[in-house]
């Protein structure tokens, strides 16, 4: 994982919105308490109070959002109270604190490139972010997407749909078997704008691994609503010209349920989800979906990290009642 956290927003934020990494930094560094003074921050990263400052004015949002906030009256005493926080008495009236959060203090060595302990802690947070998933999954992220406990719900979905849409194709179209690689792969562009070949190759996948076991929930569900969607308008069509049709044809239903403005808010957060979670969890990027890079949230690292997330195998035992129905019929 190459990355510049000085640079990019959003791998800084990425790494900030991990609370399984956080949680493992914090034990790491040593750095227990609720609040860190500027002081302390200037301390742990060997500079000025000066250069704290000046990061604070010129990321003032960012800190923010991260655990940066000054404290007053009730809850500057509450926090000096309960040794949250910790300041030196010079003797001083002191009626407001600048602080942060265990997180503020890694934002801060996200951001202060002049500082060797910063370079270093930077080093260790994107190693530890590493492990917070490799650990999860046992270093295998090409799966990484069966934790989601959606995942096995709309595979099922997904694999109905499929078989309705080739069903479609040979029933209502007039091509050679072709038309199914081909058809496939024009849903897969109109999704997430790569043809079945190229998705393999970014995630490194061999001609026998199944690319749709390696999709998120979401990508599945917006592939199964394509499917059913250009299914039922190929049919529909087919029985009003009374014959098959032409690729041409099914080209400009595609194109035509493609661009439905109804189509747009959900292609924008199927793709958003794509783009971001490979980049973090499989390091992939889909430079035609980069439009669409943004930090991940923390209930996103929780539905594949955390106490949400599900083995496949696990899915398989809560759905087995499902499953035993789905055979007896």
């Amino acid at each position: 994982m190459n990355k510049d956290l000085t640079q990019s927003l959003v791998d800084r934020q990425n790494l900030l919105n991990n609370p399984f990494a956080l949680k493992e930094a914090q034990k790491e560094f040593n750095l227990e308490g609720i609040y860190f003074t500027n002081q302390q921050i200037a301390d742990f990263y060997e500079v000025s109070i000066p250069t704290i400052e000046r990061a604070i004015s010129e990321h003032s949002s960012e800190l923010r959002e991260n655990g940066l906030k000054t404290l007053r009256g009730k809850e500057l005493e509450e926090a000096i109270k309960n040794k949250e926080a910790t300041i030196k008495n010079d003797g001083r009236l002191v009626t407001n604190l600048t602080v942060s959060t265990f997180r503020g203090v890694l934002n801060f060595g996200m951001l202060l490139k002049t500082s060797e302990k910063a370079r270093v802690v930077r080093s260790r947070i994107l190693d530890i972010a590493i492990s917070s998933v490799s650990n999860k999954i046992n270093g295998d992220t090409k799966y990484i997407n069966q934790q989601d406990r959606e995942y096995l719900t709309n595979a099922q979905r997904e694999d109905v749909e499929r078989k309705n849409f080739t069903n479609a194709l040979n029933d209502y179209v007039a091509m050679n078997n072709y038309k199914y690689a081909y058809f496939t792969n024009e849903v897969y562009k109109a999704i997430f704008r790569e043809r079945a070949q190229e998705y393999k190759k970014l995630l490194n996948l061999s001609k026998k691994d199944n690319a749709r076991h390696t999709m998120y929930s979401e990508v599945l569900l917006q592939i199964a609503s394509f499917e059913a969607g250009i299914a039922y308008e190929i049919e529909i069509a087919s029985n009003e010209c009374g014959r098959k049709l032409t690729k041409i044809e099914v080209d400009k239903i595609i194109e035509k349920f493609t661009n439905h403005p109804s189509r747009k808010p959900l292609l924008d957060d199927v793709r958003t989800k794509m783009y971001n979670r490979d980049d973090v969890f499989r390091d992939v990027q889909h430079e035609k979906l980069s439009e669409y890079r943004k930090a991940m949230t923390e209930d996103e690292y929780e539905k594949f990290l955390g106490e949400q997330s599900r083995s496949l195998e696990q899915q398989i035992q809560e759905n087995r009642d499902v499953f035993e129905r789905l055979k007896d019929k």
